[in-house]
């Protein structure tokens, strides 16, 4: 049988041609694996004590032994086989799944670096508004990341295909026209990603705070990089072009702090006791744990139309508080005036009268002319001389008590609060008017 040698040695070979590979890939994968149980376990051990390390084990655990598995399989078919075109072929599917791996990998490493960030800063304080800002900027800059990383990606799956490669170069030799036609087509989407990014650094809003858009009041629950989501008080969510926001006016009420002032207006008779009305403001205020004690004062802020019209103001630490404080006051001075004082109920009258006699109304103009007007001292302001020496007295006089109805005068917190409406002051005005006569605008005539 000079002929069945060489059939068995072919057999022989292409057995051990397929036993060996699979061999040495079955090897690798357990090499992979024990190697990532290793790893595994060390960041398990780190992890006990750090937060970042217990994050990082539960996040790079599977893209991490999808890489050390890649990497195997390949390093035993290159050791294990000879060149051949099937080779080629699984190493080309071998390098589409590293890039995947390694992608994977990359952006859950990025993950754990943005989530350590947020843990630094947190969020369940009383003034936690840099780590809102915080937050926001990360949430803006994962969508960023994983953008990004899906692009690279991709083109770097597409650039292992000979054709891909030679299409992006006649692609790259018309880059001119074709980012032309593309900036035309997505010009309002790129807007809205220009506005996305312009709002995460520039601090106009940022996550949880408190807003008032077209009338609507809530929450912003989600910044991403072509809309906002802003959470309503009625538990309805309303989804806004990130545009929105840096063309529109918007209110933001936790710009700087989260306090606020909110008024209760009531449309009342000319017979209402203003001064017992306020003393009744005074009374629900300290009786309710809403007022946060910086400000609470009563003032008649109109008196037109047959009506007076009293303002009710009050502070609370936040929006929410606020609101159910000023239900909780408009309440209690409606009940006050039904049980207390229910001449001040707003009622609409026709009064006649008599006409007076001519003698009388010359007499009474006559005596209200003779009558001399006093001079009296304004409280908070500077007086002029001193009573008993005639000196300049430079001291400012404050008159303060639980029956002050004034917002801006009559006592420190008052005139401080004034501060911030009084305008930059005349060395500003001064140097803005020189600057405009510098430019030629409002020059004196010659």
């Amino acid at each position: 049988m000079p002929f069945a040698q060489p059939a068995a040695t072919d057999v022989g070979h292409d057995v051990q041609g397929v036993v060996v590979p699979v061999l040495a890939v079955l090897a690798a994968i357990v090499v992979a694996y024990m190697l990532a149980t290793l790893v595994a376990v060390l960041v398990s051990r780190v992890a006990r004590r750090s937060a970042t390390a217990a994050d990082l084990s539960r996040r790079l655990r599977r893209p991490l032994r999808a890489v050390l598995l890649v990497i195997a399989i390949w390093v035993a078919l290159r050791l294990s086989t000879d060149p051949a075109r099937w080779t080629v072929q699984v190493e080309h599917l071998l390098l589409i799944a590293l890039i995947i791996a390694v992608t994977w990998l990359i952006g859950g490493l990025a993950f754990v670096l943005e989530d350590a960030a947020v843990h630094r800063y947190r969020i369940d304080v009383a003034d936690n508004r840099h780590a809102r800002r915080v937050r926001t900027q990360v949430q803006v800059l994962r969508r960023i990341t994983v953008a990004i990383l899906v692009v690279c990606a991709t083109a770097g799956i597409l650039l292992t295909f000979p054709s891909a490669r030679a299409l992006g170069a006649s692609l790259l030799a018309s880059a001119g026209l074709i980012s032309i036609v593309a900036g035309l087509a997505a010009q309002s989407s790129l807007a809205n990603v220009f506005a996305g990014l312009q709002l995460a650094f520039t601090d106009a809003i940022r996550v949880d705070d408190v807003v008032v858009v077209d009338t609507q009041w809530g929450r912003i629950e989600e910044i991403t990089l072509t809309y906002v989501v802003l959470h309503l008080w009625d538990d309805r969510r309303l989804i806004l072009p990130s545009t929105y926001f840096t063309a529109t006016p918007f209110e933001n009420w936790t710009r700087r702090a989260a306090d606020l002032l909110g008024t209760v207006e009531l449309d009342l008779d000319w017979e209402v006791p203003v001064e017992q009305m306020r003393a009744e403001l005074v009374r629900l205020l300290e009786h309710t744990d809403l007022w946060d004690r910086r400000v609470g004062i009563l003032q008649v802020t109109d008196a037109t139309g047959g009506h007076v019209r009293v303002r009710a103001l009050a502070s609370a630490v936040d929006a929410p508080t606020l609101f159910d404080l000023r239900c909780y006051v408009r309440e209690g001075l409606v009940a006050w005036l039904q049980n207390v004082a229910p001449q001040g109920i707003p009622r609409t009258r026709w009064e006649g009268t008599a006409p007076v006699p001519a003698e009388t109304r010359r007499a009474r103009r006559e005596e209200a002319a003779s009558r001399p007007t006093p001079a009296l001292p304004l409280p908070g302001a500077w007086s002029g001389t001193d009573a008993d020496n005639g000196t300049a007295d430079d001291t400012m006089t404050i008159t303060t008590g639980g029956n002050d109805a004034r917002l801006f005068t009559g006592s420190i917190d008052a005139l401080e609060r004034s501060r911030h409406f009084t305008g930059p002051g005349q060395g500003v005005i001064d140097e803005r008017e020189q600057t405009a006569h510098d430019h030629g605008e409002g020059r004196p005539p010659a």
